[in-house]
């Protein structure tokens, strides 16, 4: 079936007038559809979800229905005392009732409405975007803070657990496809010194919650860039998307990634790795955005382990993008064969660019709680 035939197994009124595909997403494949009648026009997300990395698609949308009615319902509640309008997508069905639609080839299709009047960027574009981008996940961390974190599948087990990335790291790098590599690459033998010096540093996040200080919440747990949206009009942020990783974790697997993907203003396709830094500036705005709606749920221990995520993020993602590309490049979406290991370059870039100004980022962190 083609992508149009698809979308018209959904529960949408009116003739599907274009159908086009995003350029965004490392591992589905998403279309935008338009569906017009004579006096109206509705715009919708037909997304095909990957179940070679998902491989309970059902759990995703049993997870999203969960998560989206809890938040929904709280924020109609909430309405009149708030100063925007937040939004989550909702699920459309498809025609026979069901939350996904499955073609005759054995992919799972879903249909959600688009979060309309809003963009997204897939840099920071400045100091405000970088505090509204904070201001939105404290929000959505707030609001999921009230659901029971049993109470959603582990969509993706092992997902952000750092020491279990090294662990794969270390099988990958001793096939003989990575041998090679290391015996004729210079480039893939400093990536790798760059992970041995790090290895006491890979479980600092996990020891935590291993001893207690740390506990498991519901977390986004893809919370770059451009999952947020920001209204067109007000320039406020209205939602957080891209919901299919939303699972039990720690929240500083979501502070390290959303502070990793904004403060590179380069972006993680950046050409000029010499130009990769951390930015202070929008590290200091999106935690003060962060702190409007957490700062009341923040322990004194999630505090402590804040910096650490921030440092941990990149490098954990550095250490996925590269041993892909030891691995042939199965995961990650790539356009060319080396894209993966200039993936993995920005990301380590950016995390020895994090521990020079360490000192920096936890004066930001101190000053945002005083």
């Amino acid at each position: 079936m083609t992508p149009e035939q698809i979308a018209q197994q959904f529960e949408l009124h009116g003739r599907l007038a274009s159908m086009r595909p995003t350029t965004s997403g490392n591992v589905n494949d998403t279309y935008i559809a338009v569906f017009r009648t004579h006096f109206s026009e509705e715009r919708v997300i037909i997304q095909r979800v990957n179940h070679l990395v998902f491989t309970r698609p059902d759990w995703i949308m049993e997870n999203m229905r969960l998560l989206t009615q809890h938040c929904h319902e709280q924020l109609l509640r909430e309405s009149d005392d708030a100063d925007r309008i937040w939004q989550l997508p909702r699920i459309i069905p498809s025609k026979n009732g069901q939350d996904m639609f499955k073609d005759d080839t054995g992919n799972y299709w879903r249909a959600m409405t688009l979060i309309a009047s809003a963009s997204s960027f897939d840099t920071a574009q400045s100091e405000e975007h970088a505090y509204e981008i904070g201001v939105v996940l404290g929000q959505f961390h707030r609001l999921i803070s009230g659901i029971d974190p049993a109470s959603l599948h582990d969509t993706l087990p092992g997902y952000h657990e750092t020491p279990k990335y090294l662990e794969k790291y270390d099988q990958t790098a001793a096939g003989e496809k990575a041998r090679e590599l290391f015996r004729t690459s210079e480039q893939v033998r400093s990536l790798h010194k760059f992970i041995d010096a790090r290895r006491g540093f890979v479980p600092v996040l996990q020891n935590a919650l291993d001893t207690g200080e740390l506990k498991m919440r519901l977390i986004h747990g893809d919370p770059k860039v451009n999952n947020f949206m920001i209204d067109d009009y007000t320039g406020k942020g209205t939602a957080i998307i891209d919901l299919d990783t939303v699972k039990p974790g720690l929240i500083h697997y979501d502070f390290g990634d959303a502070l990793r993907s904004l403060c590179n203003r380069k972006g993680e396709e950046a050409e000029d790795i010499s130009g990769v830094a951390f930015d202070l500036n929008f590290c200091d705005a999106f935690i003060r955005g962060y702190m409007v709606y957490a700062k009341g749920f923040l322990t004194e221990n999630d505090r402590k382990y804040l910096y650490d995520s921030v440092r941990l993020i990149p490098l954990e993602l550095g250490m996925r993008f590269f041993q892909d590309h030891l691995a042939g490049n199965i995961y990650f979406k790539i356009r060319s064969p080396d894209q993966n290991l200039h993936r993995a370059v920005v990301q380590f870039r950016l995390c020895e660019s994090i521990e020079i100004r360490k000192r920096q980022i936890k004066q930001i962190l101190t000053e945002a709680f005083a």
